[in-house]
Protein backbone atom coordinates (compact mmCIF):
# COMPACT_ATOMS: atom_id res chain seq x y z
CA UNK A 1 0.00 0.00 0.00
CA UNK A 2 1.61 3.28 -1.22
CA UNK A 3 1.37 6.07 1.06
CA UNK A 4 -0.14 9.13 0.40
CA UNK A 5 1.36 12.17 -1.28
CA UNK A 6 0.98 15.16 0.99
CA UNK A 7 -0.16 18.46 -0.76
CA UNK A 8 2.34 20.74 -1.08
CA UNK A 9 2.35 23.86 1.29
CA UNK A 10 1.18 26.91 0.50
CA UNK A 11 3.51 29.56 -0.70
CA UNK A 12 2.38 33.01 -0.50
CA UNK A 13 4.35 35.18 -2.96
CA UNK A 14 7.38 36.60 -1.85
CA UNK A 15 7.63 41.06 -1.72
CA UNK A 16 10.39 42.15 -3.41
CA UNK A 17 12.40 44.26 -0.80
CA UNK A 18 12.93 47.05 -3.91
CA UNK A 19 9.21 47.37 -3.55
CA UNK A 20 9.02 48.52 -0.31
CA UNK A 21 11.09 52.08 -1.34
CA UNK A 22 8.06 53.02 -3.32
CA UNK A 23 6.22 52.74 -0.05
CA UNK A 24 6.38 56.28 1.02
CA UNK A 25 5.65 57.71 -2.05
CA UNK A 26 3.04 55.67 -2.40
CA UNK A 27 1.78 56.54 1.10
CA UNK A 28 2.12 60.29 0.41
CA UNK A 29 0.02 60.45 -3.12
CA UNK A 30 -2.91 58.36 -1.49
CA UNK A 31 -2.58 60.89 1.52
CA UNK A 32 -2.01 64.06 -0.33
CA UNK A 33 -3.54 62.94 -3.71
CA UNK A 34 -6.21 59.70 -4.06
CA UNK A 35 -8.01 61.08 -0.70
CA UNK A 36 -9.17 64.01 -1.61
CA UNK A 37 -10.11 63.09 -4.83
CA UNK A 38 -12.45 60.32 -2.85
CA UNK A 39 -13.50 62.93 -0.81
CA UNK A 40 -14.32 65.34 -4.04
CA UNK A 41 -16.25 62.26 -5.79
CA UNK A 42 -18.46 61.41 -2.48
CA UNK A 43 -18.96 65.10 -2.67
CA UNK A 44 -20.34 65.08 -5.82
CA UNK A 45 -22.96 62.17 -5.25
CA UNK A 46 -24.50 63.94 -2.10
CA UNK A 47 -27.39 66.03 -2.09
CA UNK A 48 -28.10 68.80 0.40
CA UNK A 49 -29.30 65.86 2.75
CA UNK A 50 -26.47 64.03 2.64
CA UNK A 51 -28.48 61.04 0.30
CA UNK A 52 -26.13 59.32 -2.46
CA UNK A 53 -28.15 60.09 -5.88
CA UNK A 54 -26.84 60.66 -9.76
CA UNK A 55 -29.24 64.36 -9.55
CA UNK A 56 -26.20 66.16 -10.15
CA UNK A 57 -24.32 64.80 -13.31
CA UNK A 58 -27.62 64.15 -14.73
CA UNK A 59 -28.58 68.12 -14.42
CA UNK A 60 -25.07 68.68 -15.95
CA UNK A 61 -25.45 66.85 -18.95
CA UNK A 62 -28.77 67.99 -19.50
CA UNK A 63 -27.71 71.80 -19.29
CA UNK A 64 -26.91 72.49 -23.08
CA UNK A 65 -24.59 75.54 -21.71
CA UNK A 66 -22.44 72.79 -19.60
CA UNK A 67 -22.60 70.62 -22.93
CA UNK A 68 -20.94 73.39 -24.86
CA UNK A 69 -18.06 74.13 -22.17
CA UNK A 70 -17.21 70.15 -22.22
CA UNK A 71 -16.77 69.79 -25.92
CA UNK A 72 -14.85 72.93 -26.13
CA UNK A 73 -12.18 72.28 -23.71
CA UNK A 74 -12.51 68.01 -25.40
CA UNK A 75 -11.97 70.04 -28.89
CA UNK A 76 -8.98 72.38 -27.26
CA UNK A 77 -7.10 69.69 -25.41
CA UNK A 78 -7.48 67.45 -29.32
CA UNK A 79 -6.39 70.37 -30.87
CA UNK A 80 -3.20 71.46 -28.71
CA UNK A 81 -2.59 67.82 -28.71
CA UNK A 82 -2.43 67.42 -32.36
CA UNK A 83 -0.58 70.67 -32.94
CA UNK A 84 2.11 69.98 -30.23
CA UNK A 85 3.13 66.22 -31.13
CA UNK A 86 3.04 68.13 -34.67
CA UNK A 87 5.81 70.21 -33.24
CA UNK A 88 7.42 67.50 -31.49
CA UNK A 89 8.07 64.46 -33.61
CA UNK A 90 10.23 66.02 -35.51
CA UNK A 91 12.08 67.97 -32.95
CA UNK A 92 12.35 64.51 -31.12
CA UNK A 93 14.70 63.76 -34.18
CA UNK A 94 16.47 66.30 -34.30
CA UNK A 95 17.39 66.13 -30.95
CA UNK A 96 18.53 62.57 -30.66
CA UNK A 97 20.40 63.14 -34.23
CA UNK A 98 22.32 66.07 -32.92
CA UNK A 99 25.46 65.74 -31.46
CA UNK A 100 27.67 67.94 -28.95
CA UNK A 101 26.63 71.47 -28.67
CA UNK A 102 23.42 71.29 -30.61
CA UNK A 103 22.27 68.58 -29.03
CA UNK A 104 22.78 70.54 -25.51
CA UNK A 105 21.15 73.73 -26.72
CA UNK A 106 18.05 71.76 -28.22
CA UNK A 107 17.33 69.87 -25.01
CA UNK A 108 18.31 73.20 -22.91
CA UNK A 109 15.37 74.95 -25.44
CA UNK A 110 12.93 72.22 -24.03
CA UNK A 111 13.61 71.49 -20.34
CA UNK A 112 14.54 75.41 -19.01
CA UNK A 113 10.95 76.41 -20.47
CA UNK A 114 9.47 74.10 -17.97
CA UNK A 115 11.47 76.08 -14.94
CA UNK A 116 9.64 79.30 -15.78
CA UNK A 117 5.87 79.43 -14.19
CA UNK A 118 2.54 78.96 -16.69
CA UNK A 119 1.38 82.34 -15.66
CA UNK A 120 4.89 84.17 -17.05
CA UNK A 121 3.79 82.08 -20.17
CA UNK A 122 0.53 83.22 -20.67
CA UNK A 123 1.04 86.59 -19.78
CA UNK A 124 3.85 86.45 -22.38
CA UNK A 125 1.33 84.71 -25.02
CA UNK A 126 -1.27 87.09 -24.57
CA UNK A 127 1.06 90.19 -25.12
CA UNK A 128 2.16 88.74 -28.57
CA UNK A 129 -1.56 88.33 -29.74
CA UNK A 130 -2.61 91.96 -28.57
CA UNK A 131 -3.90 94.06 -31.41
CA UNK A 132 -0.70 96.12 -31.36
CA UNK A 133 1.18 93.23 -29.78
CA UNK A 134 4.62 92.00 -31.90
CA UNK A 135 2.63 89.87 -34.38
CA UNK A 136 0.35 92.38 -35.56
CA UNK A 137 2.35 94.52 -35.57
CA UNK A 138 4.80 92.55 -37.88
CA UNK A 139 1.70 91.48 -40.33
CA UNK A 140 1.09 94.81 -40.81
CA UNK A 141 4.19 95.89 -41.31
CA UNK A 142 4.91 93.28 -44.10
CA UNK A 143 2.00 94.59 -45.59
CA UNK A 144 0.54 90.68 -45.21
CA UNK A 145 -3.26 92.48 -43.69
CA UNK A 146 -3.93 96.05 -43.65
CA UNK A 147 -5.70 96.32 -40.28
CA UNK A 148 -4.70 94.07 -37.02
CA UNK A 149 -5.88 90.90 -36.54
CA UNK A 150 -8.44 90.43 -33.44
CA UNK A 151 -5.80 87.42 -32.23
CA UNK A 152 -6.52 87.23 -28.42
CA UNK A 153 -9.55 86.09 -26.62
CA UNK A 154 -10.04 83.44 -29.76
CA UNK A 155 -9.80 79.46 -29.57
CA UNK A 156 -6.53 79.61 -31.88
CA UNK A 157 -4.57 81.92 -29.06
CA UNK A 158 -5.24 79.16 -26.74
CA UNK A 159 -4.50 76.02 -28.70
CA UNK A 160 -1.31 77.82 -30.07
CA UNK A 161 -0.19 79.45 -26.60
CA UNK A 162 -1.05 75.89 -24.67
CA UNK A 163 0.63 73.95 -27.07
CA UNK A 164 3.63 76.17 -27.02
CA UNK A 165 3.78 75.42 -22.95
CA UNK A 166 3.07 71.52 -23.01
CA UNK A 167 5.67 70.85 -26.07
CA UNK A 168 8.19 69.79 -23.67
CA UNK A 169 5.93 66.90 -22.68
CA UNK A 170 5.72 65.67 -26.02
CA UNK A 171 9.33 66.58 -27.13
CA UNK A 172 10.64 64.20 -23.87
CA UNK A 173 8.77 60.56 -24.26
CA UNK A 174 9.30 60.58 -28.12
CA UNK A 175 12.86 61.56 -27.59
CA UNK A 176 13.35 58.69 -25.21
CA UNK A 177 12.09 56.04 -28.07
CA UNK A 178 14.06 56.96 -30.63
CA UNK A 179 16.99 56.93 -28.65
CA UNK A 180 16.16 53.25 -27.68
CA UNK A 181 15.61 52.29 -31.84
CA UNK A 182 18.74 50.25 -32.85
CA UNK A 183 20.44 51.75 -35.82
CA UNK A 184 21.50 48.66 -37.32
CA UNK A 185 17.64 48.51 -38.37
CA UNK A 186 17.85 50.86 -40.80
CA UNK A 187 21.02 49.73 -42.09
CA UNK A 188 19.65 46.02 -42.39
CA UNK A 189 16.72 47.68 -44.32
CA UNK A 190 19.22 49.32 -46.61
CA UNK A 191 20.80 45.95 -47.14
CA UNK A 192 17.93 44.41 -48.46
CA UNK A 193 17.45 47.47 -51.09
CA UNK A 194 14.80 49.33 -49.25
CA UNK A 195 15.20 53.29 -50.18
CA UNK A 196 15.43 56.12 -47.80
CA UNK A 197 12.00 56.92 -47.58
CA UNK A 198 10.64 53.76 -47.20
CA UNK A 199 13.01 52.99 -44.41
CA UNK A 200 12.15 56.46 -42.88
CA UNK A 201 8.15 55.87 -42.83
CA UNK A 202 8.25 52.18 -42.93
CA UNK A 203 10.89 50.85 -40.23
CA UNK A 204 12.01 54.11 -38.06
CA UNK A 205 8.61 56.07 -38.11
CA UNK A 206 6.75 52.79 -36.84
CA UNK A 207 8.83 52.64 -34.08
CA UNK A 208 8.23 55.71 -32.62
CA UNK A 209 4.77 55.59 -32.18
CA UNK A 210 4.38 54.31 -28.19
CA UNK A 211 6.28 57.70 -27.67
CA UNK A 212 3.41 59.57 -30.20
CA UNK A 213 1.22 58.02 -28.10
CA UNK A 214 3.04 58.95 -24.53
CA UNK A 215 3.24 61.80 -25.26
CA UNK A 216 0.02 62.62 -26.23
CA UNK A 217 -1.57 61.57 -23.71
CA UNK A 218 0.71 63.80 -21.56
CA UNK A 219 0.12 66.77 -23.01
CA UNK A 220 -4.11 66.11 -23.96
CA UNK A 221 -4.11 65.50 -19.73
CA UNK A 222 -2.18 68.54 -19.12
CA UNK A 223 -4.43 70.41 -22.11
CA UNK A 224 -8.09 69.57 -20.90
CA UNK A 225 -7.59 70.57 -17.15
CA UNK A 226 -5.92 73.86 -17.43
CA UNK A 227 -7.04 76.74 -16.27
CA UNK A 228 -4.29 79.97 -15.87
CA UNK A 229 -3.92 79.71 -19.35
CA UNK A 230 -7.33 79.72 -20.65
CA UNK A 231 -7.98 82.69 -17.99
CA UNK A 232 -5.67 84.96 -19.56
CA UNK A 233 -5.97 84.37 -23.13
CA UNK A 234 -9.44 83.89 -23.60
CA UNK A 235 -10.84 85.19 -20.29
CA UNK A 236 -14.52 84.49 -19.59
CA UNK A 237 -15.69 84.58 -23.49
CA UNK A 238 -14.97 80.87 -23.99
CA UNK A 239 -14.94 79.44 -20.80
CA UNK A 240 -13.67 75.68 -20.54
CA UNK A 241 -14.61 72.70 -17.74
CA UNK A 242 -11.53 74.30 -15.16
CA UNK A 243 -13.09 77.71 -15.50
CA UNK A 244 -16.32 76.24 -14.10
CA UNK A 245 -14.63 74.12 -11.29
CA UNK A 246 -13.17 77.73 -10.12
CA UNK A 247 -16.33 79.47 -10.95
CA UNK A 248 -18.42 77.32 -8.36
CA UNK A 249 -16.16 76.65 -5.81
CA UNK A 250 -14.78 80.49 -5.59
CA UNK A 251 -18.05 82.98 -6.48
CA UNK A 252 -21.18 80.56 -6.56
CA UNK A 253 -20.54 78.33 -3.27
CA UNK A 254 -21.62 75.96 -5.06
CA UNK A 255 -19.57 72.99 -4.10
CA UNK A 256 -21.91 69.96 -5.34
CA UNK A 257 -21.56 71.40 -8.78
CA UNK A 258 -17.70 71.88 -8.73
CA UNK A 259 -17.07 68.63 -6.99
CA UNK A 260 -19.61 67.20 -10.21
CA UNK A 261 -17.53 68.66 -12.55
CA UNK A 262 -14.07 68.18 -11.34
CA UNK A 263 -15.20 64.09 -11.14
CA UNK A 264 -16.08 64.25 -14.79
CA UNK A 265 -12.56 66.02 -15.79
CA UNK A 266 -11.16 63.23 -13.79
CA UNK A 267 -12.65 60.84 -15.57
CA UNK A 268 -11.60 61.74 -18.70
CA UNK A 269 -7.83 62.56 -17.91
CA UNK A 270 -7.98 58.92 -16.15
CA UNK A 271 -9.58 57.65 -19.19
CA UNK A 272 -6.79 58.99 -21.27
CA UNK A 273 -4.26 57.57 -19.37
CA UNK A 274 -5.60 54.27 -18.88
CA UNK A 275 -6.37 54.32 -22.65
CA UNK A 276 -2.85 55.57 -23.75
CA UNK A 277 -1.04 52.96 -21.35
CA UNK A 278 -3.32 49.75 -23.31
CA UNK A 279 -2.26 51.23 -26.36
CA UNK A 280 1.50 51.10 -25.64
CA UNK A 281 1.64 47.61 -24.22
CA UNK A 282 -0.41 46.85 -27.62
CA UNK A 283 2.36 48.56 -29.79
CA UNK A 284 5.20 47.05 -27.50
CA UNK A 285 3.95 43.54 -28.00
CA UNK A 286 2.55 43.29 -24.30
CA UNK A 287 6.18 44.20 -22.58
CA UNK A 288 4.73 47.74 -21.39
Amino acid sequence: MTARAEPAPLRLPQLDRFALLAAPGLAYLGLIYALPLALLLLDSLRDADGAFTLASYAAFFADPFNMSVLWRTLRVAALTTLLALLIAWPTAFALARAQGLAQTLILAAMVLPLSVGVIVKAFAWSILFRTQGPINQMLTGLGIVEQPLRLLFTETALIIGAANVFLPFAVLPIYAVIRQIDPALSAAAASLGATPWFRFTRVVAPLTAPGVVAGGAFVFSLAVSMYVIPSLIVGERQQVLSMLIARSFLFLRDEQFGATVSAILLMIAVAVVMGSSWLVARMSGGRA
